[in-house]
Parts: C-alpha cells; structure tokens; sequence
C-alpha cells in the first residue's frame, strides 16, 4: 500500500522548535516532489514549502520563509520540515504529500499522509 506518515508533530511554546518527518512506505520518494501543507481550524489548506525530488530546488511561503527548513534524505525515503522560532500563527494539522513537481494547488498532489497536528501555546 503506497502511504505518507508524517510524524513530529506536538504542543510547543512560541519560539520553540519542531522537526516534522514525512516518511513514505510502499514507494520510493526519489522521483517525487513533496510539499508540506498546513490547515489551521477554520481555514483552508495552505501550501508551506516543497522540495524537489533531487532536492536542488526548495521554496517556502513567505510567513515562514528564514524560519522553516525543508530537507529530503532520500537514502531514507524521509523528508523533514524543521520548523524553528514558532508562532501561535504556525498552529495546524500538517500535512505531506507528494507530486512530480512542485506546486501550491493540492490537487495536483498524488498522495498525501495523515496530518500531524502542531499546536503553539504559551
């Protein structure tokens, strides 16, 4: 069966750090694009960073741009999203998924994981 699993997720303190994973079983990620989205209560799924599958090429919505890293171990069939200097605004259900290239339309996603539910509180 050909599955995401995010992983990572938790309650953290604003300015706290969090590593997301997105680990993939049933395939190989190495041919695949992956993004990271993010759907707070109430709102729609927003596009936060994606990778290339050679990993040459990343980018990132600018709320999160200098904060959040997105990283692939493709050796690993895992990719990261490290997530530093936290906001309250940063609190959603994260979400990986994977395309043939990058994109911020989630229909263009092939498959996509569970969610891991990050939530920033003091």
């Amino acid at each position: 069966q050909l599955q995401l699993v995010e992983s990572g997720g938790g309650l953290v303190q604003p300015g706290g750090s969090l590593r997301l994973s997105c680990a993939a079983s049933g395939f190989t990620l190495d041919y695949y694009a992956i993004g990271w989205f993010r759907q707070a209560p109430g709102k729609e799924r927003e596009g936060v960073s994606c990778i290339s599958s050679s990993g040459s090429s990343t980018n990132y919505v600018d709320s999160v741009k200098g904060r959040f890293t997105i990283s692939r171990d493709n050796a690993k069939n895992t990719v990261y999203l490290q997530m530093n200097s936290l906001k309250l605004e940063d609190t959603a259900v994260y979400y990986c998924a994977a395309a043939s290239y990058c994109s911020g339309y989630p229909p263009e996603y092939d498959y996509w994981g569970q969610g891991t539910r990050v939530s920033v509180s003091s």
